[in-house]
């Protein structure tokens, strides 16, 4: 069916079967290709050797010079040889390549023949498109096979193709006929018999072809690599003969050439690196006189090298570095070291530049013949390292000495006091009264200005051995030397504050300004920190009396404050280890002495001391930032306890407690809160609850205040006014807070002679006009109470009815009043009677 096309010669093979022809086939390979190997290498060794023998014979020089063309001549004979191989064996190997991918190109073809019968025998149709399909394959393949045997073939294994190809394709034409004229069972019945044995044969048979081929080109690529190699090697090696050849001839001019050009590129660069060179090297003799300098002087000093030239160092370095300069060259030479030292040289213009000089004893040497001075510019170093000390050491806005380098002054005055029997020395720690309202009216910026004010004004007060210094802040420190009195260091303090007499200009105004001194003076056994804070202890003791003076420091003070710090340590621990406690001192109503509530007072008993009184421990609470949690602790506990009273005493009106609240947790913004948890722990009645704040607590924010007691009032408490007539408060907004109660301070109950009694009768005059309850303090006599009682005063509290108590005692007191009330009433009715 498929014609002439396919027709292909026969050629008789003797085999034993597919794999042993293989076999044959891959030893044939191998022995050609170690052949290769071997006869390229061979070759390879013998040319070289012969070049070698030629260059360089076994004795004297270069003198077979007649051998020399017949050496090129071989050689150039061998590389042409080679290359034409090389070419040779390449074409092959394109010519394996093809082969190789034709006989693939046959075997994709038949594959896909027979994948089209295969498709067709198991759809038992034959459709028109598997048709056309079949009929492309059927020419495509003639061409393929026709590609096939125009190239030459170099293994035995193509051979085995044609026989199996050809019968491969009859048995496939006759199962397409089948097909065709629709008889499908014999058509599967020839494709399993003959065709689908015959296919796997011939794939089989193209796969060992394709194999065969592809070792030989492997060979024959190996082989043309090594040819190619083998004529590069002989080429190079033709170049290496010619090169030396030449080379030889102008080796000896050119080495004396190179040598001459060397030397002058040596001069060259050693000249053009002394003349931009930032290092100068002198060469002198061991007197110090200058043998040499190099050009680069001119570069870094501004003189000419040849001037210095005979002259000696000490006309150069200076006069305090010279000693030290000519030891370092004494060193060089006498022990052969090379020591490093710093120096300063003039400039031309008359100014001292830093340099680093390594030193080097070169006398024996037969072209310098002197000590080697190679010196290196450091002035900017040098000035680096003082501006970075110099910031280190002092204050960068004010330029004073900062704290740092003022106790080294300081220590060192005490250290010279341990040495020697020398006069104290006085520290002046001054700090600006009010400085934080600069800051806060007119900015930091000109709180700065300030400051270089002020550092100003105390360098012109100070004489030329006080030393200034700026501690931080609004803090500076002044020492004072040569004290031989504690008189000395205070006329200076008044001689600083004196000069704070004249204000400052500040933003175009006017602004005065004073300021706090605390004077220490130094002893041998008190060390610089311990001076500098007790002249800080001083200084916090002039404030304390009132600013704009000054304070000597003494023992007192500094026992004092330690005592102070050990209390303030304890008290932070107070509520944790439950020593405080709260007493209660009855409120009684004046004419018949009935208990109408309690005021509560914070108690302290700290464990191993003996009690510490409110006047000491509250205001160290409220400077140290505890007052408030110690008033919630209070507030908690205070309603607890009235609720309790309530419970078990029922009254009407109910007790009452008052409470204390400092003006600290007043103004907290979670004041209100904390009442409000207060209540709502205790379930106690608000109305019950009486909070009390000072006077000036009142007015001291007119705005905050007022709000803060709108908000109690809606929680339902009382408020009172305590120790009212002491502060400033102005009758106008008294009457506008929602105040319930005035207390009397007890400084007018404690000496009721005219005058504080006209006081307390107005005070008691004006709560009445208010619709104000009054309540009386501190009542001790019972003509204390006569008197209250002839102004009309409510209620009263004082040791007269009770001192204050602990909680588990006011049960028992409000018994006893309940037992007796009748016995009471009657004695206050004739208090009454005896005073009318």
């Amino acid at each position: 069916m498929w014609g002439p096309a396919l027709e292909t010669p026969k050629t008789t093979i003797v085999t034993d079967g597919h794999e042993s022809s293989l076999e044959g086939l891959e030893g044939s390979l191998r022995a050609e290709d170690a052949l290769a190997k071997r006869s390229v290498p061979f070759l390879m060794v013998k040319m070289f050797g012969a070049a070698r023998r030629t260059l360089i014979p076994r004795s004297g020089s270069l003198v077979a010079r007649a051998k020399l063309p017949f050496v090129f001549g071989f050689l150039v004979t061998a590389i042409a040889a080679l290359a034409a191989l090389s070419w040779f064996h390449r074409n092959q190997t394109d010519e394996a390549h093809s082969a190789q991918v034709i006989l693939n190109q046959i075997a994709v073809l038949t594959r896909d023949f027979n994948n089209l019968t295969l498709a067709a025998l198991q759809k038992q149709n034959l459709t028109p498109e598997a048709d056309r399909e079949m009929l492309e394959a059927r020419h495509a393949l003639p061409k393929a096979v026709l590609s096939a045997h125009l190239h030459v073939y170099h293994t035995a294994a193509l051979e085995r193709v044609w026989p199996a190809l050809d019968s491969y394709i009859t048995s496939a034409g006759r199962q397409w006929f089948m097909m065709q004229f629709g008889d499908f069972d014999e058509a599967k019945q020839i494709d399993i018999q003959e065709v689908s044995p015959q296919f796997d044969l011939m794939q089989h048979q193209v796969q060992i072809a394709i194999e065969g081929e592809d070792k030989w080109a492997q060979g024959l690529a190996l082989r043309a690599r090594n040819e190619f190699l083998a004529a590069a090697i002989l080429a190079a090696t033709t170049i290496l003969i010619l090169f030396l050849r030449l080379q030889k001839q102008e080796h000896v001019g050119q080495l004396q050439e190179a040598e001459r050009n060397a030397l002058r590129e040596s001069e060259e660069r050693f000249r053009a690196l002394t003349e931009q060179s930032t290092d100068i090297i002198l060469i002198a003799d061991n007197s110090g006189q200058i043998r040499y300098a190099t050009p680069s002087v001119h570069t870094v000093l501004a003189v000419h090298g040849e001037r210095l030239v005979g002259r000696n160092m000490i006309d150069l370095v200076h006069p305090d570095d010279f000693l030290e300069t000519m030891r370092a060259g004494s060193r060089s030479v006498a022990y052969g070291q090379n020591p490093i030292v710093e120096f300063r040289l003039r400039h031309a213009d008359g100014s001292w530049l830093h340099f680093e000089c390594v030193v080097r004893n070169l006398t024996q040497h037969k072209n310098i013949g002197g000590i080697v001075y190679n010196a290196r510019d450091i002035t900017e170093r040098k000035q680096t390292q003082e501006e970075l000390l110099f910031n280190a050491t002092h204050d960068v806005l004010t330029g004073l000495p900062n704290r740092a380098l003022f106790l080294g002054r300081l220590q060192s005055v005490v250290d010279r006091m341990k040495r020697h029997p020398h006069p104290a020395a006085a520290v002046l720690f001054i700090d600006i009264d009010g400085f934080k309202v600069v800051n806060d009216c007119y900015g930091h910026a000109t709180g700065d200005v300030l400051i270089k004010a002020v550092s100003n004004r105390l360098r012109a007060c100070m004489r030329s051995d006080g030393t200034i210094a700026r501690m931080g802040g609004d803090e500076f420190t002044v020492l004072v030397e040569d004290v031989t009195d504690p008189s000395d260091a205070i006329r200076v303090a008044e001689r600083i504050q004196s000069s704070f007499a004249k204000p400052f200009l500040l933003e175009g105004h006017e602004v005065f300004k004073s300021i706090s001194i605390g004077i220490a003076l130094t002893s041998p056994e008190v060390p610089a920190e311990a001076v500098l804070q007790n002249a800080d202890i001083a200084m916090y003791r002039a404030k304390s009396q009132g600013k704009a003076c000054s304070e000597l420091f003494d023992r007192a003070m500094h026992e004092q404050v330690m005592s102070r710090l050990l209390l303030e340590a304890k008290l932070r621990y107070a509520l944790e280890n439950e020593e405080l406690a709260l007493h209660y001192q009855p409120i009684v109503a004046v004419d018949t002495g009935a208990v109408q509530g309690f005021e509560a007072l914070l108690r302290w008993q700290p464990s191993g001391l003996n009690s510490i009184p409110p006047s000491t421990f509250v205001p160290l609470a409220e400077q140290c930032g505890l007052i408030v949690p110690i008033s919630v602790w209070v507030l908690k506990k205070a309603c607890l306890e009235a609720a309790s009273w309530q419970q078990r005493y029922p009254a009407d009106p109910p007790l009452y407690v008052s409470i204390n609240i400092s003006s600290k947790h007043f103004s907290h913004a979670g004041f209100i809160g904390h009442v409000k948890d207060a209540l709502e722990e205790s379930a106690v009645d608000p109305r019950s609850v009486t909070i009390e704040f000072t006077e000036g607590l009142a007015m001291n924010d007119v705005a905050a205040t007022g709000q803060t007691m709108s908000q109690l009032r809606t929680l339902g408490v009382k408020m009172s006014i305590d120790d009212f007539g002491t502060g400033y408060s102005s009758l106008s907004y008294l009457r506008r807070f929602p105040v319930d109660t005035l207390k009397i301070d007890q400084s007018f109950v404690a000496t009721m002679d005219a005058e504080n009694y006209a006081i307390v009768k107005t005070i008691i005059g004006l709560a009445h006009n208010l619709d104000l309850k009054v309540v009386a303090e501190g009542v001790e006599t019972a003509e204390q109470h006569r008197l209250l009682a002839l102004a009309g005063c409510g209620s009263a509290q004082g040791h007269l009815f009770a001192e204050p108590m602990p909680a588990k005692s006011v049960g028992v007191f409000i018994e006893s009043k309940l037992r007796r009330p009748r016995q009471t009433k009657q004695r206050a009715l004739a208090r009454s009677t005896a005073g009318l």
